[in-house]
């Protein structure tokens, strides 16, 4: 019993020494004192021992998108290349395919050789490397764009970012291998693997005939295992081929020719490649491959940057973010996209149009004045009494204290300058005479008066007569 336990913690301790080391070989950026003369860990320096490489002997890189891989390839004492370590992209713009112009936010995709010059130590993303975009086959195709890297900081625009512990391995790798003599890095950038499978789900990509023309290249180094020879004629790539004339980007190619080894090599290569695509292109029979959008591949990894600073922005992979579809149902979801960018760039037109009319206030729509007047206004008009001179204030027949008399106040909707009688039928009213005779009799003098208005259309009267001024008391 006491023999297992001890096998038990004996195989603890073994597997958490193997995870303190891993922990060791991550790069500590805080204990880094000159991030450019960083020197590679222990470990990867005993790994390169053990694949016969040197610490200054060649690399290349190369990128696989849909991946989203970096890889380092190193140099061996035969100078064919292995595989010395894959890092994970932490964030690369847009979708497959090439950068065609400034501000697409397309990654570039080619063959792309890295100078010394193109070191960046000084770069606001930690590290960097520019990528020399555009090459040769770039100009000579139109395409243009500036300051695509491959830098730290894990966010892009345009470039292949990497975590700050990754670019200062990268940076240090690259470094190293031009101490050692060599002149330039080739970058290999690809839009993913270059399989049978991959090519046959991608068929239908607009971008195929491109990709099939870096295919040579990539098969050429998976078959060598060293970097081919690129050159540019008739605005195209070619690779390893030999020829006594020179190659212009634009202009006709010179006459050329494939080393025969390479030759017969290349043809095993490409008869096994046939055959592995016409079973794929049977697999793939009726589907299609969906290319997700940069923001589709960033939805499925916002979990990583939580707790994390604003800068930190990982895109994901298309592999994880895409999926085969059928034909049909690829269509419907395509014109659905489209009908709703179409919404949305309608509503920005119309936000556009709207600031524009509103800025600085000088054409704001302003209300007309209603030519109606307001029933409040007409009433207020109509309720108001005629002024009196004032000899005429004691005259017979008129009101008395009319605004203080609550009890023949008129009804709502009805004019206050009117009194009830006036609102009966004219069958019921009484004549001139008889208000004027009933007069003295009243208790009330105001049922006997009528308005002013009102006196302008009844038949013409005789003035009531004037009071003498001793009687002004009088019943």
């Amino acid at each position: 019993m006491r023999f297992r336990n001890l096998v038990i913690t004996t195989a603890i301790a073994a597997a958490l020494t193997g995870c303190t080391n891993e922990t060791l070989d991550s790069v500590n950026l805080s204990s880094v004192k000159n991030k450019t003369e960083y020197q590679l860990s222990a470990k990867m320096v005993s790994k390169m021992s053990e694949l016969g490489m040197q610490k200054t002997s060649p690399i290349l890189l190369r990128i696989f998108k849909e991946e989203g891989t970096l890889e380092v390839w190193k140099a061996n004492t035969s100078s064919r290349f292995q595989l010395l370590k894959t890092y994970k992209i932490c964030a690369w713009s847009g979708k497959l395919g090439p950068k065609v112009k400034e501000g697409d936010r397309q990654a570039p995709e080619g063959f792309y050789p890295l100078y010394p010059h193109q070191m960046n130590p000084n770069s606001s993303y930690y590290l960097a490397i520019n990528t020399g975009f555009p090459n040769a086959y770039d100009k000579a195709n139109g395409r243009n764009g500036t300051h695509l890297m491959i830098h730290g900081a894990c966010s892009s625009s345009g470039c292949y970012s990497m975590t700050d512990e990754q670019i200062i391995e990268i940076f240090a790798l690259a470094r190293d291998a031009f101490k050692g003599g060599q002149e330039n890095v080739q970058l290999q950038a690809f839009p993913f693997r270059m399989t049978a499978e991959n090519m046959a789900r991608h068929r239908d990509n607009p971008n195929i005939e491109f990709w099939k023309m870096l295919k040579v290249g990539h098969d050429q180094f998976e078959v060598t295992k060293r970097p081919p020879q690129v050159n540019v004629c008739e605005r195209k790539y070619v690779f390893n081929q030999q020829s006594d004339g020179s190659f212009n980007p634009s202009g006709q190619c010179p006459t050329m020719s494939t080393p025969p080894a390479l030759q017969v090599a290349m043809a095993n290569f490409e008869k096994d490649y046939q055959r592995d695509y016409q079973k794929s292109v049977k697999k793939f029979d009726g589907m299609v491959w969906y290319e997700p959008s940069e923001a589709e591949r960033k939805a499925i990894v916002a979990e990583q940057r939580k707790g994390r600073e604003l800068a930190y922005a990982p895109t994901g992979t298309s592999l994880d973010a895409g999926k085969l579809m059928k034909v049909t149902d690829l269509e419907k979801r395509l014109a659905d996209q489209k009908e709703a960018e179409e919404a949305k760039q309608a509503a920005l037109v119309q936000k556009e149009a709207l600031e524009k009319a509103t800025r600085d206030g000088k054409a704001v729509p302003v209300p007309q004045q209603s030519p109606i007047e307001r029933p409040v206004q007409q009433a207020a008009l109509q309720t108001e009494p005629a002024r009196k001179s004032f000899w005429n204030l004691f005259s017979k027949g008129e009101p008395e204290a009319q605004a203080t008399a609550p009890a023949n106040a008129a009804p709502a909707g009805q004019s206050a300058a009117q009194p009830a009688a006036q609102q009966a039928p004219a069958a019921e009213q009484p004549t001139a005479g008889q208000q004027q005779a009933a007069a003295p009799a009243s208790a009330n003098p105001q049922v006997a008066t009528a308005p002013a208005a009102e006196a302008k259309t009844a038949p013409a009267e005789q003035p009531p007569k004037k009071r003498p001024f001793w009687k002004i008391w009088g019943n």
